[in-house]
């Protein structure tokens, strides 16, 4: 097989953006685009990449990493220019270079990879990776021979009325001859309104010296999306969630409603569970079969268990068991750790806390920096008190104790196993084994103290 090579179009600031962050670092389901290019390639085993980068290029290396080399395009002189700073690293190496704009978010390795097939097959200087447009409008149209050859490339408005009818369009995406590519940059002039440097001259001037021009055409016009303005980065949004919720049901997963499911590239998704509308899974999320998410839940970085319910809901970076319940409007902060079997209800906090199995804090508690036991119930309103206003301390409930509602438990602080804390107690000294703890003022009552308070009101 030939030596493979690609070169990454990243040198843009996109202005039509309108945006302080350069465009290709805009995410599309939650990456940026310019990396969604990168792992394509990166999957393709290429010999190297070389992103071109520019005005932002602290950024993008930052982005990207190892993943690429990088060349930096001082001046935006065009497409050809940009090509051109990687002349250094490629330029007498033989093989075939793949150029692609860090733009076109969609693209998957499955295509690029019949491109370099199909170029190399053909023998030719340079394909160009086609779609078919229902709408064609403002794009450049492919003019094929009798032989299904590329005869030329015609600018939309530069096209006749007939060529207008052609619905094969230009996606700016090129396999190259390496060797052929870098000759003819030499020869390609700057001679037009812009003053720039284009990289689709190259094509005309291989041409016009006898060389082959192919075309491949792409199965999905969506795939070859570029994104230049927020309204085509949503149309990109939209696309990429579509495939991504298709890929989830193919493979047994139920989403009530994909148009309301957001689910990220990295998620893991195994087969009965069920996504309800509003679910929003992102990061490094793994769901495991039987669970049912939403609606209106968010999860991110977490691991949630089998036939686990989470009902609008909101977790982050934590780690979920199997049977567990949480919600409705329930918060399980990072670095939470819910065992089997456990309870979470409505308007509960967690933060940084392991949960014992079958352990229960049912509605309206704070739990944070602390260690919980298995069957532990928690009552309602209750508060682990663990900021003293300088640093974080931990409460520690062992197995089985019973926490009474609107108790608070002042940290560091110790319930032990079988321990009970009466309601609305204020725990400040560590409870004993299987005792008692009462910490509240006893109860007074003033006999017809109320008629004086409403005689007050009345004088």
């Amino acid at each position: 097989m030939n030596n493979r090579y690609a070169i990454v179009l990243a040198a843009g600031q996109g202005t039509r953006m309108k945006s302080s962050l350069t465009k290709v670092l805009h995410p599309v389901c939650g990456k940026p685009m310019v990396q969604h290019v990168i792992d394509q390639l990166s999957s393709l085993q290429l010999d190297e990449i070389i992103t071109v980068v520019g005005r932002s290029a602290d950024e993008v290396r930052n982005q990207i990493g190892t993943k690429s080399q990088f060349v930096v395009q001082e001046e935006q002189l065009g497409t050809g220019h940009a090509v051109q700073q990687a002349e250094p690293i490629l330029g007498t190496n033989k093989g075939t270079t793949l150029v692609v704009a860090a733009d076109t978010p969609l693209l998957t390795s499955e295509t690029l990879e019949s491109v370099f097939q199909y170029h190399e097959q053909e023998q030719a200087k340079v394909t160009v990776l086609t779609a078919h447009a229902e709408d064609p409008n403002g794009y450049g149209r492919v003019i094929r021979d009798e032989q299904g050859d590329v005869a030329r490339i015609v600018e939309h408005k530069d096209a006749s009325p007939k060529e207008q009818e052609v619905q094969e369009i230009n996606t700016a995406i090129y396999c190259f001859d390496n060797e052929a590519l870098f000759e003819s940059l030499q020869n390609v002039s700057n001679d037009n309104a812009q003053g720039e440097y284009y990289l689709p001259d190259v094509i005309e001037i291989l041409k016009n010296n006898g060389e082959k021009i192919a075309a491949y055409q792409s199965k999905n016009f969506d795939e070859t999306l570029g994104v230049n303005d927020r309204v085509a980065l949503s149309r990109a949004e939209k696309a990429m969630r579509r495939r991504i919720n298709e890929s989830h049901m193919r493979n047994g997963v139920t989403l009530i409603d994909p148009d309301q499911t957001y689910i990220g590239l990295d998620v893991k998704i195994e087969q009965d569970a069920i996504l309800y509308p509003g679910s929003v899974l992102e990061g490094n999320t793994y769901i495991a079969t039987g669970a049912e998410i939403g609606p209106h839940t968010e999860i991110n970085n977490c691991t949630v268990g089998q036939d686990t319910t989470i009902k609008q809901s909101v977790a982050h970076e934590s780690q979920i068991g199997n049977r567990v319940k949480i919600g409705p409007y329930a918060h399980i902060r990072p670095a939470s750790t819910l065992s089997d079997d456990v309870k979470v209800g409505n308007f509960v906090e967690l933060k940084k806390v392991s949960f014992g199995e079958g352990s229960k804090a049912s509605h309206l508690s704070y739990i944070g920096d602390a260690e919980v036991g298995n069957g532990v119930n928690i009552g309602c309103g209750t508060i682990t008190v663990n900021y003293d206003g300088q640093n974080k301390h931990l409460t520690t409930i062992q197995d089985d104790a019973f926490i009474g509602c609107n108790s608070n438990l002042v940290a560091p602080v110790t319930v032990g196993n079988g321990a009970y804390v009466a309601a609305g107690s204020t725990i400040t000294d560590d409870v004993p084994d299987r005792a008692l703890s009462i910490a509240r003022s006893r109860q007074t009552n003033k006999d017809g103290y109320a008629d004086k308070i409403n005689q007050a009101k009345k004088d």
